[in-house]
């Protein structure tokens, strides 16, 4: 009997505090996982207030606490170091490197290869996730710009250009690095291979002399994009009127307006083309990586924007099919919601005498994150509390996975990314879901979310959907 594929992420603060063997028990044992992810870096406490803060903050907006404990806590401050002392002549010349070792290297970062050794022993697949275009100590000249040049304002993932040279030079060398280190990894999982969306301005992403060079080097009238993308801009930021709104709300899902916004903005579905080519130029060059340093028997396990997001994101799952392996669409549905708040709230500010029930429903029917039109305010939506419900319906997380599947149309593996934040019957509701249809396995992110009873309902869900489809 075939398995299928159930892998969660499991980060080293967790491993830290409970131990390799604990650990690998809740995730092999109970919850019947396949194949894990782990990072790269390892960290000790410090005080309150004092260096870096987990869980992620999400821009401030994030409620989260983890379910499981770390130093006998649910949240906490800490220093990192790597996981092991990086080759330095493989980034010999580079204008980024890898972070410089540290006390923890030594004393803890042995761990990770236990992990691996540990989980690759009982069976597990195991991958090692890291950043698509983020090296440390990003500079301005490699981050994204706006239309106009400007950086983005208060984005809420600093991320790089996926045209740099620089950071496509060092995602080579971090690689080569990475299998030098842990040559019994079954591949590497890169976060954002895309242009993050979270906030209105990070939709608007990129701009810069990098993407310039790249699309003009490609085929692309960058000029027109750029001037018409950026009208677009301007007109959702003082433009934007009632009477537009008043056909996406509807239930045609603005199809008339949308249509009509590109006949007006011609350059915008040519952008949504530049992006797309760009993205999976980017994810060639990191399978390249993967085979060149790896061997082709290594896998690029993308994660990655769902849909409609992955318009703007840049994300095409057609054209990425072919260089993945597998491709892990988030099924972040805390985000969708908190993009709702977002985007939002830009909007009502800069175009006043929206009416923001009116604007909240175009909203959500332009995100398809709900089955018809709706009744609510930005109050509605936002980050959900830990012990509240996710706001998006199970209807609306099955079209998107039913449309990345005909997207990838077979050419890929499509593993939905499952969040573990929320109330036990929401995360089973939204695990059952992917359960129930036809994609081809799971991810779970993160292991510091599922709460022992979180665990079994995994192992129970997955034991009993994969022995009804036999």
């Amino acid at each position: 009997m075939s398995t299928r594929f159930l892998g969660i992420t499991t980060m080293t603060p967790f491993i830290q505090a409970e131990g390799i063997e604990t650990v690998l028990d809740n995730v092999a044992g109970r919850a019947r996982a396949t194949a894990v992810t782990i990072n790269t870096s390892v960290i000790a406490p410090m005080p309150e207030g004092q260096g870096q803060y987990q869980p992620p903050t999400d821009a401030g907006a994030s409620p989260r606490l983890f379910e499981r404990m770390v130093w006998g806590k649910p949240e906490f401050w800490f220093r990192s170091g790597p996981g092991h002392h990086a080759r330095q002549e493989f980034f010999a010349g580079l204008k980024y490197q890898p972070r410089p070792a540290n006390d923890l290297t030594d004393s803890t970062g042995p761990l990770i290869g236990q992990f691996i050794d540990a989980a690759k022993a009982r069976g597990l697949k195991v991958y090692i996730q890291t950043s698509a275009t983020a090296p440390g100590g990003m500079q301005d000249d490699d981050r994204p710009r706006l239309p106009n040049g400007q950086l983005p304002h208060n984005r809420m993932a600093d991320t790089g250009s996926l045209a740099s040279p620089d950071v496509r030079a060092f995602n080579h060398a971090w690689v080569r690095d990475i299998f030098a280190k842990y040559p019994q990894i079954d591949g590497i999982r890169p976060d954002w291979p895309e242009y993050p969306c979270y906030q209105l301005d990070e939709a608007f992403q990129d701009f810069g002399p990098h993407v310039e060079s790249w699309a003009k080097g490609h085929g692309f009238d960058f000029d027109m994009i750029r001037r018409e993308v950026g009208a677009f801009y301007d007109f959702l930021h003082g433009g934007l009127t009632n009477a537009h709104l008043v056909d996406m709300a509807g239930p045609d899902r603005g199809k008339f307006t949308i249509l009509d916004w590109f006949k007006r903005f011609p350059g915008v579905a040519e952008w949504f083309r530049l992006k797309a080519a760009l993205s999976t130029d980017l994810l060639r060059d990191w399978r390249d990586a993967i085979h060149e340093y790896g061997g082709a028997d290594k896998e690029l396990s993308a994660n990655a924007f769902m849909t409609p997001f992955s318009y703007v994101t840049g994300l095409d799952f057609a054209a990425a099919a072919p260089y993945c392996a597998s491709i892990a669409p988030k099924l972040y549905t805390m985000h969708w919601s908190l993009i709702v708040e977002f985007w939002g709230k830009v909007m009502l500010e800069r175009n006043p005498g929206l009416d923001e029930r009116l604007l909240v429903s175009a909203l959500v029917n332009l995100l398809d994150l709900a089955d018809g039109p709706v009744d609510a305010t930005l109050d509605d939506y936002g980050y959900p509390e830990p012990d509240e419900p996710h706001p998006v319906p199970s209807s609306t997380q099955q079209r998107k996975i039913e449309q990345v599947l005909a997207a990838a149309n077979g050419k890929t593996q499509i593993y939905p990314l499952v969040h573990g934040y929320g109330p036990l019957d929401d995360f089973r509701r939204r695990l059952q879901l992917v359960a129930n249809s036809r994609a081809d396995g799971v991810w779970i992110n993160r292991y510091g979310y599922l709460s022992d009873e979180k665990l079994d309902a995994v192992g129970e869900i997955w034991t009993r959907t994969q022995m009804r489809s036999e």
